[in-house]
């Protein structure tokens, strides 16, 4: 990316220039892509990702999903979304780190919002970017006279500048403080130590390491190892993994991968992979899926085995992504949007021979992939969601034939939301018995999951 002076800034000829609404004014008139865009800023500046990057923080410490944080940049450039992006994630995953620097920086956190999460933004960059140190701290400048105009910029510069000077003295601080050092919450670590008081520390450090791309092939379009061979033509390396995954050495856009249009593959979890693997679908099985978006569990079910699948979901616009993965594969099933929970609402009454229950949970074993999790999730969500995967159970539960099968399944390394779940449903369901059960936890290789194989008698 170019840089560009925040004293005097220029617009190269033919450079997309860009403007940004800025506190209690309405935005100028909007270039012709409906983008909001800074004045003094090219779209390829350094500034300008960061700008991007510190609303996207501002959102997600508002309240808002990462997800959905980033879908309001979707007009941006693809060079600046992406920056951007990668500034949010590294944040984000750096949990408590930025703030603990910053609480030593600055007596109190600024009031304006988008200003302090640039803060945040540009420590990131200093930190991993040190050889562009004053690229990054003038770029930052620039961006915060944009939100501000001047009102910002001289305590931008100064907090920046200060923790240059004393770096060493701050990274030092922070090893000695838990939250930072771990970064996440305190409340998280303690629950991790007490169920994991060996594998704790790595559990955590997969949580603040970026996720490995690891691919699901499509049995009914090529064999495991013909597209391995796809990939090494391509100059792709990857391993195999489990039954039909093939994990990447370094993740690439879905766009390079042979045949991913066509439904050759799908990006999907080794520790996601093994839902379908547990619950082995035989052809004409009727399954239920009954939390089934974005469809990747579905999907890979349908993969094994001609079977007969309802897939459901709460939300209409997910139920979307489940048909549009479901096309690209050449695959069949039936998507409701329904809450699995409103049984009288959706079901025909015909009971099912497996049921495929990924309930809501935590996901704190998702949390390096989803790492605004560490921000928007708080302890008294568990038992929220302990009551509500209870409810699930206990309301699937009818639907399933005797001798049939459900899979409970979490995203969660929580054990109130894991094995403690299964083990007061078993305690309610005498007919119930656990014919499996396994704790994926967070590593290099895969995400956090938990399975509980439970068979009617």
């Amino acid at each position: 990316m170019s840089s560009s002076s925040s004293s005097a800034p220029q617009r190269p000829s033919g450079k997309r220039i860009v403007r940004i609404r800025k506190p209690g004014r309405e935005s100028e008139t909007p270039q012709t892509t409906g983008s909001a865009v800074p004045a003094a800023l090219a779209a390829d500046a350094l500034g300008y990702s960061l700008l991007l990057a510190a609303r996207a923080l501002a959102a997600v410490h508002a309240g808002r999903s990462l997800n959905e944080a980033l879908a309001r940049l979707a007009g941006e450039p693809a060079a600046a979304r992406a920056a951007a992006q990668d500034v949010a994630y590294g944040v984000l995953r750096g949990y408590g780190r930025g703030e603990f620097i910053l609480g030593r920086l600055m007596a109190h956190p600024l009031s304006h919002a988008e200003t302090q999460a640039l803060l945040l933004a540009a420590l990131y960059r200093l930190e991993t970017r040190p050889d562009a140190a004053p690229m990054v701290v003038d770029q930052a400048v620039a961006a915060a006279g944009e939100l501000t105009g001047r009102a910002l910029q001289g305590v931008v510069n100064g907090v920046l500048r200060n923790f240059l000077r004393r770096r060493e003295e701050l990274l030092a601080e922070v090893q000695r403080d838990d939250v930072a050092h771990c970064q996440h919450p305190s409340w998280w670590l303690a629950r991790l130590r007490r169920a994991y008081p060996q594998d704790w520390p790595r559990i955590v450090a997969a949580g603040n390491s970026p996720p490995p791309m690891t691919l699901r092939v499509n049995a009914r379009r090529i064999a495991v190892g013909d597209y391995l061979g796809q990939l090494q033509a391509a100059g792709i390396a990857a391993a195999t993994v489990g039954s039909a995954g093939l994990r990447l050495a370094a993740p690439l856009p879905v766009d390079r991968l042979p045949g991913f249009a066509e439904g050759w593959v799908s990006v999907q979890d080794a520790g996601a992979q093994r839902a379908a693997e547990l619950l082995d679908p035989a052809p004409g099985m009727r399954i239920l899926d009954a939390c089934a978006a974005p469809g990747g569990k579905t999907a890979h079910l349908l993969e094994r085995a001609d079977a007969d699948v309802l897939a459901l979901d709460v939300n209409a616009a997910r139920t979307r992504r489940i048909e549009d993965n479901l096309r690209r594969l050449g695959l069949t099933a039936t998507v409701r949007a329904a809450d699995c929970l409103a049984v009288d609402t959706w079901w025909d009454g015909r009971p099912f021979d497996a049921i495929l229950a990924d309930m809501p949970c935590s996901a704190s074993g998702v949390a390096r992939r989803h790492p605004d999790i560490k921000t928007l999730r708080r302890e008294s969500d568990i038992r929220k969601l302990v009551h509500t995967q209870a409810a699930m159970l206990d309301a699937l539960w009818p639907l399933l034939k005797p001798g049939g099968r459900l899979l409970y399944a979490t995203c969660s390394v929580f054990v109130e939301e894991n094995a403690g779940q299964i083990d007061a449903f078993l305690a309610r369901r005498t007919e119930a018995r656990r014919v499996g059960e396994e704790q994926w936890l967070p590593d290099d290789g895969h995400d956090g999951f938990y399975y509980a194989l439970l068979q009617k008698a």
